[in-house]
């Protein structure tokens, strides 16, 4: 089973706290285990523009989504490296990482640039930090009821709608949260 380009939502009672009520991008999943990004979650600080302040970027453009741009909480793993999931009309000519059809992965400081030109991709997010598994352990964890398995959607996952991203993405499902159960069953 390949996840690459799905979207893992976590499942009521997560005992991890840091993944409770996350919505997860796949990004590559092999025998050799599983990267992700969580797009749910903003960090409070630093915004955008601060960041890119700190690796030396000045932001030139004006537009105010990329002026008010936050951050999210990609994961865990290498907290203070960065990745840009975006849609994949731009192209920087840098190392990109397709994700499923419509999303991209960009982890180089290119992206950066262009992105406070205002020349960066039509939607995107930052993340510091991502979701990481070793060989096994995701298809573990799902087996024992932590997250749910849905197709990937570029447009939930860019959404700004980062508070209710996590019920709309059980809701493009079907399921009502409330009906969820966190003890896992087999039949």
């Amino acid at each position: 089973m390949d996840l690459s380009g799905k979207i893992l939502i976590a499942m009521p009672g997560m005992g991890d706290p840091r993944f409770e009520h996350s919505v997860i991008m796949v990004c590559a999943h092999s025998d050799d285990g599983a990267m992700g990004l969580i797009v749910n979650k903003p960090l409070p600080n630093p915004a955008l523009p601060d960041l890119l302040e700190q690796l030396g970027i000045t932001v030139t453009t004006e537009d105010p989504d990329t002026r008010s741009q936050p951050i999210m909480f990609g994961g865990p793993v290498e907290t203070g490296r960065g990745f840009v999931l975006h849609s994949t009309e731009w192209d920087g000519g840098g190392p990109v990482m397709e994700v499923g059809t419509d999303l991209a992965v960009t982890a180089t400081r290119d992206i950066l640039e262009d992105i406070a030109a205002g020349r960066g991709p039509e939607h995107s997010i930052l993340a510091l930090g991502y979701a990481g598994w070793g060989p096994g352990q995701l298809e573990e964890e799902i087996l024992a009821n932590g997250w749910l398995i849905a197709d990937g959607d570029a447009a939930l996952a860019l959404s700004e709608d980062h508070p209710n991203k996590w019920m709309n993405a059980l809701g493009a499902m079907g399921i009502d949260p409330r009906t969820l159960s966190a003890e896992a069953g087999h039949a």
